[in-house]
């Protein structure tokens, strides 16, 4: 019955992660994602209003396709909505992903937390997706982290893309748990 079990969470997990090398293979599985289209009418006036109390973090790689479009897009975000954008390492992304019982599939992992609170965190994306997705996203976790109740906002959030570089590194004593 756990063989079963492991085998269904490491098929469940062959799904949802998506190894890309390249532009190319990026492109085709962004081209999957469907793309938010309707935004609340407080929309940017929140963006624009809570960036100076905000920080958005992305772990990277080197040579990591996903996170270089990751970065672009987080850039353009940050320049139209006044909101810093830095850097975390890989050590610091795996704890974060581990408080929150998400599994480590590697880069890029995206969050946003309050400037004052390093331990007030929301995942915002797990791999890139197209930036009306991130937007909504760092919306809802700004929502998440001033009042909404987080199980309304992770639900708007739906799912992430999961397309991420492909050394995703695996760590095999995780199998099966």
């Amino acid at each position: 019955m756990a063989q079963s079990a492991s085998a269904g969470q490491d098929a469940a997990r062959r799904a949802a992660i998506h190894p890309v090398a390249d532009t190319a293979s990026l492109q085709a599985w962004l081209a999957r994602v469907p793309l938010t289209r309707q935004f609340p009418p407080d929309f940017a006036d929140t963006l624009r209003g809570q960036a100076p109390a905000f920080v958005i973090e992305m772990s990277t790689s080197p040579g990591c396709v996903p996170c270089g479009d990751m970065w672009t897009k987080l850039s353009a975000f940050g320049r139209q909505y006044g909101w810093r954008v830095a850097a975390i390492g890989s050590q610091e992304a795996m704890v974060r992903s581990g408080r929150l019982g998400l599994p480590w599939v590697g880069h890029p992992v995206v969050w946003v937390r309050p400037i004052a609170d390093a331990n007030r965190i929301v995942p915002v994306a797990i791999g890139t997706d197209h930036g009306p997705n991130l937007a909504r996203n760092i919306y809802l976790a700004v929502k998440m982290l001033t009042g909404v109740r987080p199980d309304v906002g992770l639900r708007a959030m739906s799912k992430y893309t999961g397309i991420v570089g492909v050394g995703a590194p695996r760590n095999p004593a995780n199998r099966g748990s």
